[in-house]
């Protein structure tokens, strides 16, 4: 939908991939800030005092400024282009790391969230990647995107515990806020002010907050049910995404250094997965196939007790989740105009945001109550009955082609 109808000239293709890759790079840089402070607010809110219940708080109001700042972000980035919207995703990361590096009391913790509301790294270098690459390439190119996630999870949960390890929480902090102003030079000089088309691009004169324009996109056919899919069958792994923290800390009783090490391992993980091999199945395979793949093998897989069952554990979870996020984004993006596909994946963004809302309240209510083994069982049966519902959906629509 953003490729351009008449043949495009070698120069203009070599620049569009050339805008992807350093996409790409600033894209892996932002989830290494990311994933820095992942290895030091846990520590740093212990220290300050919190418990697994405040801790959670912490988390679901990340969750709720996110979820109200994802549709918003994204109708911005549709209006103003790529270059402002990443401007402001790096001057959020600056703000939020100073505020972090700051914080000396519990309320000082909470306020350092507030710029996480247009801290959107991944729906802005999506809506770059979807803009610039085709139709029938964007699954793949969008897989990439998981690719320097991988990286900058590997980069920044080590670099986060070996940091705070040597020189203080604090440090590391600092560190974050240097690191992101970095890539906001790389915004300046190698993001284009806009990434559509000019036939594309939407009207300046709407208004960024337009509940109206936001919601229409829902209207489109598809887009509410795969919303409802991506909600229902995403929650189980949102629960124990926002509890991992929790649960290497606490359950596991890891060091921030061997947190760090694990997440570096998730990180391969996930950089195998998104560089090697969903690029070869969307090639071979149909969305709505890989879509009932993904959500089959999430049924299948259940937290251990131990961490050695846990990283045997992960490998099959990271596959599921990596396939089923790319699989609907993709699915989402082709539902909808070439002009909105920012508003689009602001709101799979505000998805994510959901689930991380309400994740910390569920699982903390699980884990406190019923142990670690309860937030695999959800995982399961949630999966189970949506597998049986797709393949279901799938049935009857084949019988209706035979009619």
């Amino acid at each position: 939908t953003t490729s351009v109808s008449s043949p495009e000239t070698a120069a203009d293709h070599s620049q569009r991939m050339k805008t992807i890759y350093i996409m790409y790079l600033i894209t892996a840089l932002e989830i290494t800030w990311m994933f820095l402070q992942f290895s030091v607010t846990p520590y740093l809110a212990k220290k300050l005092g919190f418990d697994t219940l405040w801790f959670g708080y912490l988390q679901t109001m990340v969750g709720v400024v996110q979820l109200l700042g994802g549709p918003v972000f994204g109708r911005f980035a549709d209006l103003f282009g790529a270059r402002m919207a990443l401007s402001l995703v790096c001057t959020s990361t600056i703000v939020f790391f100073l505020l972090l590096a700051t914080a000396e009391t519990p309320a000082m913790l909470f306020i350092h969230k507030l710029p996480t509301v247009f801290m959107h790294v991944l729906p802005a270098s999506q809506m770059v990647v979807t803009d610039l690459s085709e139709p029938e390439k964007r699954a793949d190119a969008l897989s990439k995107l998981g690719l320097c996630f991988g990286i900058g999870m590997i980069a920044g949960s080590t670099l986060g515990g070996q940091l705070s390890k040597l020189y203080g929480e604090r440090f590391a902090a600092c560190f974050g806020a240097a690191g992101s102003a970095f890539s906001l030079l790389l915004v300046f000089k190698f993001i284009p002010k806009t990434t559509k088309a000019e036939t594309t691009r939407g009207d300046n004169k709407k208004s960024v907050f337009s509940l109206g324009e936001i919601t229409r996109l829902m209207k489109f056919p598809g887009v509410t049910q795969t919303f409802i899919i991506k909600i229902v069958a995403g929650l189980p792994s949102g629960i124990f995404q926002v509890m991992f923290s929790i649960i290497a800390l606490d359950f596991f009783k890891l060091q921030p250094e061997e947190n760090g090490y694990l997440m570096a391992y998730f990180g391969i993980i996930q950089m195998v997965i998104q560089g090697g091999v969903i690029g070869r199945l969307t090639a071979r395979y149909s969305e709505n196939s890989l879509l009932l793949l993904s959500i089959g093998v999430s049924s299948m897989v259940g937290l251990a007790q131990n961490v050695f069952q846990f990283c045997l554990n992960i490998i099959p979870m990271m596959f599921s989740l990596s396939v089923f996020n790319v699989i609907t984004d993709t699915m989402l993006t082709k539902s909808v105009p070439s002009s909105d596909t920012g508003t689009m994946l602001g709101l799979c963004a505000s998805v994510q945001s959901l689930l991380r809302t309400v994740g910390p309240t569920i699982g903390g209510f699980l884990y406190v109550n019923y142990g670690i083994s309860s937030i695999g069982l959800i995982q399961c049966f949630v999966n189970i009955g949506m597998f049986v519902y797709l393949l279901q959906r799938r049935h009857n629509k084949t019988d209706e082609q035979r009619k």
